[in-house]
């Protein structure tokens, strides 16, 4: 082994666990194979020591490992998406669910595991939270892998073209084209601005507690005053999506009415507010995960409700409890990641 790789270290190697975790869920959109490319990288970094000779530094020498795991899982080309980049609207009195499979979707993310814990610089972590919101990671998934990597590693994690080129095994000249096309490709799809929310000021915080009374009480008067005239509701796995108030409540009064009666939690993902929803139980005895609510907040009002409804899935990955008894509270211990 080199004298360089000697000196590393498991807890060297698990102090950029949850940055890399970060740059693999920008790159694959979910989760789950974010956290499966970081372990292959650890696995291959901790082979492949005798080869580390400090010419880079580690930090690097991982993200190159990253970087090649990734690009290996996307060479199939498939991408994951919102409801939103696959069909249109519909309305409420209409609408149709049409379930797709697992792999199709964008996938939430707890800012535990992809945000930095004790964050030095306010300013850039607001710009990596940006960075992983729902809309911006589903626009980078149009991005051939490459441009996508440059794109991150440029743009979110501010590395300088040259440090770029030599991860990729390429020029500066070729990572300022693939980002100039990234940026092209992008403005073909534009990002939907939502508001800061971390940390959530005064007027956020009311505006979600009148969203939680609105949305436990059933009052769709009250609900549909805190929406955007735009606002979207969608529900993965069906490609549903719906765009307004009048849809938006029309669904909840209709098909959605198996709602009533819920329960919210308040959690975060994707560096916005969210919420783990239960459902009643039919005999009263309490209630069960149903879904976790990501969150859109603009100017004082909410424009998204993205529901992801895998419970078994979600729920464990946010910590949220497994049941609330019939006044809302936990009676069972938090997922493993609580």
């Amino acid at each position: 082994m080199g004298e360089a790789g000697a000196t590393i270290t498991d807890a060297r190697l698990e102090e950029y666990r949850r940055e890399l975790t970060g740059y693999c869920y920008r790159m694959l959109g979910s989760p789950f194979e974010a956290e499966d490319a970081v372990q292959d990288t650890m696995v291959r970094a901790w082979k492949a020591l005798d080869a580390f000779e400090g010419r880079s530094s580690l930090r690097s020498w991982l993200y190159r490992i990253a970087t090649n795991v990734c690009l290996d899982a996307l060479n199939a080309g498939n991408r994951r998406a919102l409801p939103m980049d696959l069909t249109s609207p519909q309305p409420a009195a209409s609408a149709v669910l049409k379930e797709r499979p697992e792999p199709t979707w964008l996938e939430p993310v707890p800012d535990a595991k992809v945000l930095p814990a004790h964050p030095d610089d306010p300013a850039e972590t607001a710009a990596l939270r940006d960075s992983v919101r729902l809309a911006f990671v589903a626009a980078l998934q149009h991005l051939p892998a490459k441009q996508r990597a440059v794109l991150i590693l440029r743009e979110v994690l501010a590395w300088r073209a040259q440090e770029v080129a030599h991860l990729l095994g390429t020029t500066v000249a070729g990572v300022n084209s693939a980002l100039q096309r990234a940026r092209a490709t992008l403005a073909e799809h534009p990002v939907r601005q939502t508001d800061t929310v971390a940390p959530l000021d005064a007027g956020q915080r009311a505006l979600l507690d009148r969203y939680v009374a609105a949305f436990e009480g059933y009052d769709m008067e009250a609900l549909t005053a805190l929406l955007h005239e735009d606002a979207v509701m969608s529900m993965p796995p069906y490609d549903l999506w719906l765009v307004g108030p009048e849809n938006f409540t029309g669904w909840m009064l209709g098909t959605g009415s198996v709602c009533r009666g819920s329960r919210l939690v308040p959690t975060v993902a994707n560096g916005a507010p969210a919420f783990g929803h239960y459902h009643p139980e039919p005999d009263g005895s309490g209630f069960t995960p149903w879904a976790v609510q990501v969150m859109d907040l603009d100017a004082g009002r909410v424009r998204g409700v993205h529901c992801f409804l895998d419970a078994a899935r979600w729920f464990p990955l946010f910590g949220l409890p497994t049941r609330l008894d019939a006044e809302g509270r936990e009676v069972v211990g938090r997922g493993a990641d609580g």
